[in-house]
C-alpha cells in the first residue's frame, strides 16, 4: 500500500502539477481539434488531403498519411526514383467519419500513427454525406435526391471508388483493407460484388464486423424497429439522421455529454464503456457523430429484421401483410461467400452487434477469426489497451499476407504455386505457365525468409528456404531444428466448420500456414493441400492430398541427412 505522504509529496510537487495538466491539455486539444489535419498535426504527423469523384457524381474526402515522423519531405509512392511503400487504406463505421481513427490521447494507441511509422502509407476514407464528403455534381445536401443512399451505393462506389483512386495515385497494384464496424459491412459488400477487386486487395482486416447484428438490448425499441424499418423515417425524415447531435455537443457541458452517450450506447446496446478512460471519452466523443442518410440506418434495420446480409429492399411490405410476397419477390444477397481475398476477422467477446457463428456461416471457408475477450464495439477505436491487444494482431495479418515482399507476383502453373520473382532465378524457368519451374541452388550465406502467399490460388502457403540456423518469418528468435533435414510446411485441419491450424517446430518439421508463433499455438487459418519441401540443393513445390481426421502428418518423410550444398537435389 502506498505511503499517505509520499502521495501528498507528489501531489504537492511541480512534478506531480506538471503530470495532472498534461492530460486535459492533451484531451482538450483533442476535442477541440477543428478536423482531420489538425488532429495529425496535434501529434506531429503531415496529413494529405485527396478528393475522388464516384461514378454518380458525389465527391468523395480522402486523407493521407504516408510518412513517418519527421521524414515529410521524402517522396513516397509517386513513381521512379520514390520510396515504394505498401499500402493501407481504412475506413469507418457508422455516422462517423475519419477522425475516429486519430483522435486519442496518446500516440501509441492510435493504429494510422503506428502504421505510418511501421513504413506503411496509409490512407483514409469517408463515405458520401459526412462531413468530408458533403458534396456532389447532381444534388445539393438541401435536397432528399442527396441523401437517398444506402450501404448499397457504399458498396457500388464509394468503396470501389477510393481504392481504385489510392491504387492509381500512389502507382501500386494492390493494398491492404482494414475497416471498423459498417467498414467491414462496406468491405464485404463491395468485395462479394466486385470480383476483379479481390484481386487488389492483399488482406481485408475486419475490427469489429458487422454483417447481420441480433437487434437492439432494448427489448421494446427491437421490436418496433424490426415490426416496421420505415418508422425512422417518420421520426427523422428522409435526409440526414440525428442532425442535433451537433447541437446538442455544443450547449452541453462536456462531462454531460459523455455521461448522455455512455446511457444511450448502453440503452440501445448494453456497452458499458469500462475499457475505455474518462479522459480519452472526453477527447473522442466530440469526433464520434458525422452526418449519414436516415436510408442507410433504415437498411441496417432491414438486414437485423430479416436476419440477411442483403441489399436495401425498395419494396417492403407490412408485417400483416396478407400477400405471398416471398414466393415471387426476394431481396439480394450480399454473395459474401464469393470473397476470395484472405479474411481476418478480430472481434469482441462482449460485442452485442457480433454473433461471429452467423458471420462465418456467410463468410469463405480461408476466414481467419480471432477474438478479443471482454472487448466492446468502440473498444477497438479507444480502448485503453487497444495498442497491446488489438494492434499485435493487424500487424500479423499485414506482415502475413502483405509483407515487404507484397509487390511480388503469385505464379500457379501445373498444380505448382510459385512466386514469380523467386521463379526468375530457377533455372529452367521460363516465365511460360505450361512450364514447370525446377528449382535452382540456394547458395549459403546468411539466414533469409521470403514469403510467397498462394490465396489467390486457393491455398495459404509460405515459402521460407534458409541456411543455417534458419529464421522464421515473424519471430526475432533463430529456430535450429533438432536434425539437419528438410522443413516441410503443411496445414489443412478443420473443426466445426472453421479452418484452423497448429504449429509446432518438432525437429525438421514445421506445421502451419505460415504463421509463425510460439510452439504450441492455435489460430484460425487458411486453408491449404500444399507441400512446400525445402533442401539445402532446392525449393520443391507441390499439391498434397487432404488429410484423413483433420490431423496433420506429413506426407514426405524427413531425409536423416542433408545433402551436401555443393550437391543439387534433382
Amino acid at each position: 500500500m502506498a505511503d499517505p505522504s509520499n502521495v501528498f509529496n507528489l501531489l504537492s510537487s511541480s512534478q506531480g502539477r506538471q503530470a495532472r495538466s498534461k492530460q486535459p491539455t492533451i484531451v482538450s486539444s483533442v476535442a477541440n481539434a477543428a478536423d482531420f489535419v489538425d488532429l495529425c498535426s496535434l501529434f506531429g504527423y503531415y496529413a494529405e488531403e485527396h478528393v475522388v469523384q464516384t461514378g454518380d457524381g458525389y465527391l468523395l474526402g480522402l486523407h493521407r498519411l504516408g510518412w513517418k515522423k519527421g521524414q515529410e519531405g521524402l517522396r513516397v509512392n509517386t513513381g521512379e526514383g520514390s520510396n515504394s511503400k505498401p499500402v493501407v487504406y481504412m475506413h469507418h463505421g457508422l455516422l462517423m467519419n475519419s477522425e475516429v481513427w486519430v483522435c486519442l490521447t496518446q500516440r501509441e494507441r492510435c493504429l494510422p500513427f503506428m502504421l505510418a511509422e511501421k513504413g506503411y502509407d496509409v490512407w483514409l476514407g469517408n463515405n458520401r454525406g459526412n462531413k468530408y464528403s458533403k458534396k456532389s455534381t447532381r444534388a445539393s445536401p438541401a435536397s432528399n435526391a442527396f441523401w437517398n443512399f444506402s450501404m448499397d451505393q457504399f458498396a457500388l462506389h464509394d468503396i470501389p471508388d477510393s481504392i481504385e483512386y489510392v491504387l492509381a495515385t500512389t502507382s501500386q497494384s494492390s493494398l491492404s483493407y482494414i475497416g471498423f464496424s459498417q467498414g467491414t459491412a462496406q468491405a464485404f459488400a463491395t468485395l462479394s460484388t466486385h470480383p476483379k477487386l479481390n484481386d487488389k486487395l492483399d488482406v481485408f482486416i475486419a475490427l469489429a464486423p458487422a454483417m447481420s447484428p441480433a437487434g437492439l438490448h432494448n427489448n421494446v425499441v427491437d421490436a418496433l424497429i424490426k415490426a416496421s424499418p420505415d418508422v425512422l423515417f417518420l421520426a427523422f425524415g428522409r435526409r440526414s439522421i440525428l442532425s442535433s447531435v451537433a447541437m446538442w455537443q455544443a450547449i452541453l457541458y462536456p462531462p454531460i455529454f459523455v455521461r448522455l452517450i455512455d446511457a444511450s450506447l448502453g440503452f440501445l446496446f448494453n456497452w458499458t464503456g469500462k475499457n475505455i478512460s474518462t479522459h480519452q471519452k472526453l477527447a473522442a466523443y466530440p469526433h464520434l457523430y458525422s452526418f449519414t442518410s436516415t436510408k442507410s440506418v433504415v437498411h441496417w434495420f432491414q438486414i437485423i429484421r430479416n436476419r440477411c446480409f442483403q441489399m436495401y429492399d425498395d419494396d417492403t411490405q407490412a408485417p400483416l401483410s396478407l400477400g405471398a410476397t416471398e414466393r415471387y419477390y426476394k431481396v439480394a444477397k450480399f454473395p459474401t461467400r464469393n470473397i476470395k481475398t484472405p479474411i481476418v476477422l478480430v472481434y469482441g467477446g462482449s460485442d452485442s452487434l457480433v454473433d461471429i457463428a452467423v458471420m462465418l456461416k456467410e463468410l469463405p471457408r480461408h476466414t481467419v477469426a480471432k477474438e478479443i475477450p471482454h472487448f466492446e464495439h468502440l473498444d477497438f477505436l479507444w480502448a485503453e489497451h487497444v495498442d497491446t491487444l488489438v494492434f499485435p494482431q493487424v500487424f500479423d495479418a499485414l506482415e502475413t499476407y502483405a509483407g515487404r515482399d507484397h509487390h511480388q507476383q503469385k505464379y500457379l502453373t501445373n498444380g505448382r504455386i510459385v512466386d514469380r520473382e523467386l521463379s526468375r532465378g530457377y533455372k529452367g524457368f521460363s516465365g511460360d505457365e505450361s512450364s514447370s519451374p525446377m528449382p535452382a541452388e540456394i547458395s549459403d550465406g546468411e539466414a533469409r525468409a521470403e514469403r510467397s502467399s498462394a490465396s489467390r490460388a486457393g491455398a495459404s502457403v509460405e515459402i521460407v528456404h534458409h541456411t543455417s540456423p534458419p529464421q522464421l518469418l515473424g519471430r526475432r528468435e533463430p529456430m535450429t531444428p533438432a536434425s539437419p533435414s528438410p522443413l516441410v510446411l503443411r496445414s489443412d485441419q478443420k473443426q466445426d466448420g472453421v479452418q484452423t491450424s497448429k504449429q509446432r517446430w518438432s525437429g525438421s518439421w514445421l506445421k502451419g500456414d505460415g504463421r509463425h508463433r510460439r510452439s504450441g499455438s492455435t489460430s484460425s487459418s487458411r486453408s491449404t493441400d500444399s507441400l512446400v519441401k525445402f533442401s539445402e540443393g532446392g525449393i520443391s513445390i507441390g499439391v498434397g492430398k487432404p488429410m484423413i481426421g483433420g490431423i496433420n502428418s506429413p506426407v514426405l518423410a524427413p531425409k536423416d541427412q542433408m545433402r551436401s550444398s555443393n550437391r543439387r537435389k534433382s
